[in-house]
C-alpha cells in the first residue's frame, strides 16, 4: 500500500470564533496531504499535465469525529486505495501526539484528457505504471 503521512499544525486563520477548525478548511489538508502522496508515486500534479492529464477531484466525503483546535499538531496519512479506474484516497486526519483519529476522509478523482477535456473510463497507462513502480519500489 502506498501512503504518506503529513505533519501540519493548524494556524489561527483556521479556526472559527471558538478556536476550533472551519469545516471548509478541512479539504486544503487533505489537498496537502495528496500532492505528498503523489510525490511518493511519482505522478504530482505537474508531471499529469506533461502527459497530457489532469485529475479533478469528483467526490469527497468527509466523516468529522473529533474536533481540531488551533495550534493542534496532527497528521494527515493518505492512503491510495485504487488506481486502475480513478485515483480514491483515503485520509485519516490524527493528533500528533495521540494518534486519536479526528477526521476520516476519501476522495476520488477521474482522468481527464487535457486535449480534449474528455473524462476517461479508465485511467491512463502511464498512471498504472507509476503506481506499479512505487507499489514495486516500496516492497
Amino acid at each position: 500500500m502506498l501512503e504518506s503521512r503529513t505533519a501540519m499544525q493548524i494556524p489561527f486563520q483556521d479556526v472559527d470564533m471558538f478556536r476550533i477548525v472551519w469545516h471548509g478548511n478541512y479539504p486544503r489538508y487533505l489537498e496537502v496531504a495528496r500532492c505528498q502522496l503523489l510525490d511518493i508515486i511519482g505522478y504530482n500534479y505537474k508531471a499529469m499535465e506533461a502527459s497530457g492529464f489532469f485529475f479533478p477531484v469528483v467526490d469527497m466525503k468527509l466523516r468529522y469525529v473529533r474536533p481540531i483546535e488551533f495550534e493542534q499538531q496532527i497528521i494527515v496519512v493518505s492512503r491510495l486505495k485504487e488506481w486502475q479506474n480513478w485515483l480514491k484516497i483515503q485520509y485519516d486526519i490524527i493528533d500528533a501526539s495521540t494518534g486519536v483519529r479526528l477526521t476520516k476522509a476519501v476522495t476520488r478523482q477521474v482522468a481527464v484528457s487535457l486535449s480534449s477535456r474528455t473524462m476517461l473510463d479508465e485511467s491512463p497507462q502511464i498512471l498504472i505504471d507509476k503506481v506499479e513502480d512505487a507499489l514495486a519500489a516500496n516492497r
